[in-house]
C-alpha cells in the first residue's frame, strides 16, 4: 500500500503529515523524517526537486554492489541496506540524509519502521534530527534480527529433540535442517550489511557525536549476533552430521537383516538343491521318511545358525 509520511516537530511534539503540501506548510528546519513506502514516481520527483536529492530506483537499490552501498558527499549521506521480512524475503531500503532530514525509500511494510515511530512519539526529545531517527531504525532492526535468531534457536532445539534414535531420521528433518541453514545465512548476511553501514557512519564527520555513541553500541550488538549465528550454524552442521549418522545406522541394520536372512537360508537351499538333482542312485528317493528327513535337516541347520549367531552376539 502506497504511503507518504512526513515527520516534523511542533512545539516539542512530533507530528505526521501525509501529503506533499506539508513540505510547504512546515519549516524545513522542523522536518526530521520523510518516509516513502511504495510511492509514485511523481511524488519522488517532486521530493527530489524540493530537497535537491536523488532517489534511486528499486533496481538500483537491489543491484548495487555491497562495497558501494554507502556513499557520502559534502552535505549528504546515501546508504542502502536490506531488511528481512517475516517470510525471510529481503526488502531493499534506501536512506538519504541531507540537512538533518532523513528520507527513507522502501516498497514493503516493515515492522521495524512502525516500532521506531512508536519510540519517536513516546520520547520526542531523543529525535532532534534525521541522524537520530536513522540510528533508531538500525537499532530496532538489529533487535528484530536478534528475535529472529532466538526463534531459530528454539526451532533448532525442537529439531534436535526429535532426533533421539535412528527411527526418527526422516527426510522431513533433513529438509528442515537445510531450511534453517539458509535462514541462518540470510540473517548473517543482513546483520553484516548493517555492521558495514554503521561502521561507515561512525567514521563520517556528518554524524553528531551523541549519535555515534549509539552506533558503537549497535556494532557491538551486531558482533554478538554474528557470533550467535556462527554458533547456530555450527549446531545445525552437527545436527546434520547426527542425522546422517543415524541414517547410516538405519541402513546398516537393514543390510544386517538381509545378510542374516541370506546366511540362514543358504544351508536349506543347498539341501534342497542336492535332493532336486534327480539321479537314479539316490537312496533317499525311495525312502519313506526321505521328505521329513530333508525338511528336518533344513530346520536343524537354521536353528544351529541362529544359535551360533546368538552365541557370537551378532543378533
Amino acid at each position: 500500500m502506497s504511503e507518504l509520511r512526513i515527520f516534523y516537530r511542533d512545539n516539542g511534539r512530533i507530528k505526521i503529515g501525509k501529503t506533499m503540501d506539508t513540505l510547504t506548510e512546515v519549516s524545513l528546519s522542523e522536518i526530521i523524517w520523510i518516509d516513502l513506502n511504495d510511492v509514485t514516481v511523481e511524488v519522488e520527483s517532486e521530493l527530489e526537486q524540493f530537497l535537491k536529492i536523488y532517489i534511486q530506483e528499486e533496481e538500483e537499490m537491489e543491484e548495487i554492489e555491497i562495497s558501494s552501498r554507502y556513499m557520502e558527499t559534502e552535505d549528504s549521506i546515501v546508504a542502502n541496506s536490506k531488511f528481512l521480512l517475516d517470510s525471510f524475503e529481503e526488502e531493499a531500503v534506501s536512506f538519504i540524509l541531507k540537512n538533518n532530514i532523513l528520507v527513507t525509500v522502501r516498497n514493503q511494510h516493515l515492522r521495524s519502521f512502525n516500532e521506531t515511530v512508536k519510540k519517536m512519539f513516546a520520547n520526542p526529545r531523543n529525535y532532534p534530527s534525521g541522524h537520530h531517527v536513522l540510528v533508531a531504525l538500525l537499532e530496532t532492526r538489529v533487535e528484530y534480527d536478534a528475535d529472529l535468531i532466538e526463534d531459530m534457536t528454539r526451532e533448532i532445539t525442537v529439531l534436535s529433540n526429535q532426533l533421539k534414535d535412528d527411527d526418527d531420521a526422516s527426510d522431513d528433518i533433513l529438509i528442515a535442517i537445510k531450511e534453517l541453514q539458509e535462514k541462518t545465512m540470510l540473517i548473517r548476511e543482513n546483520i553484516v550489511d548493517k555492521s558495514r553501514v554503521c561502521s561507515n557512519m561512525l567514521k563520517s564527520e556528518l554524524f553528531p557525536s551523541e549519535a555515534k555513541s549509539k552506533l558503537s553500541i549497535i556494532i557491538k550488538d551486531i558482533n554478538s549476533l554474528i557470533e550467535h549465528t556462527r554458533f547456530s550454524f555450527d549446531r545445525l552442521e552437527y545436527l546434520q552430521d547426527t542425522f546422517l549418522g543415524l541414517v547410516n545406522i538405519q541402513q546398516n541394520k537393514i543390510i544386517k537383516i538381509f545378510t542374516v536372512v541370506n546366511v540362514i537360508f543358504l544351508p536349506p537351499t543347498l539341501i534342497a538343491s542336492m535332493y532336486g538333482m534327480n539321479f537314479e542312485m539316490m537312496p533317499e528317493l525311495s525312502w519313506a521318511y526321505g521328505y521329513p528327513f530333508a525338511i528336518g535337516l533344513m530346520v536343524l541347520t537354521v536353528v544351529l545358525i541362529l544359535l551360533y549367531f546368538r552365541i557370537k552376539k551378532w543378533l
